[in-house]
């Protein structure tokens, strides 16, 4: 069954406006994101989603200049944007990544992935309980199990946050819940880029790597943290 990465993100962040192209050390946070998730699975299974909207245009622009697939879809409905590139693509696992997650670790993306070969369960997610550093989350869910629990979205908030219902409804389907294990002190922390704050203390982490970021998993990031002496929450 084809797997496929969705990464989902906007230009248009109402704290901090163009992020997704903001850039570290002359790289903007989309490809850091992009070779992070390249670590773990083939480039034709990777497309960036984003909404039609022009003030997208520069996503999609980066996307096309740097070989990267790219999806245009609904601004507000995210949950359908994902399912009409999940789709178009064909894929029969989906991962959601979303365009804040700058320190998606590759190892445990990859271990994720293998947990959906059985086809035993419908989703399959690191987000509960937030033992795992918020800029962090992977989320695989079933394309076929997806499309018919979209039906069942009753609240707006479904349809904006797109797994959210399954986190309020955990007998809904076969779900698998992975917890940080490894280095249970970052619990709770935040490594989303969401704020300049957020920003500049990935901007801080990064300065610190002495080699390929791809490299950091979450031990090492952990180091990072200590190093630098302040954990976000």
């Amino acid at each position: 069954m084809t797997i496929g990465v969705i990464i989902l993100c906007r230009h248009d962040s109402s704290r901090l406006p163009g992020k997704i192209l903001r850039e570290i050390r002359g790289k903007p946070i989309l490809q850091y994101i992009y070779e992070r998730v390249k670590k773990s699975t083939l480039p034709e299974s990777i497309v960036v989603a984003t909404s039609i909207e022009a003030s997208d245009d520069p996503i999609d622009k980066y996307c096309q200049e740097h070989n990267i697939q790219v999806f245009r879809g609904s601004k507000n409905n995210v949950a359908q944007r994902f399912l009409d590139c999940a789709s178009k693509y064909d894929f029969g696992y989906c991962v959601r990544i979303n365009g804040d997650n700058l320190f998606i670790d590759p190892d445990l993306l990859s271990k994720m992935i293998a947990m959906t070969e059985t086809s035993r369960y419908d989703f399959i997610s690191n987000v509960k309980g937030r033992t795992f550093p918020r800029g962090m989350s992977i989320e695989i869910v079933r394309r076929a199990f997806f499309e018919l629990a979209v039906r069942d979205f009753d609240k707006l908030e479904y349809f904006e946050h797109v797994t959210l219902f399954f986190y309020e409804h955990e007998q809904y389907g076969r779900q698998l819940h992975i917890a940080n294990q490894d280095c249970p002190q970052v619990a709770g922390t935040n490594l989303a880029i969401d704020t300049q704050d957020d920003f500049n203390y990935a901007e801080l982490l990064i300065s610190k790597m002495t080699s390929d970021h791809t490299h950091y998993l979450l031990k090492d990031i952990v180091e990072l943290m200590d190093a630098s002496k302040s954990f976000i929450t």
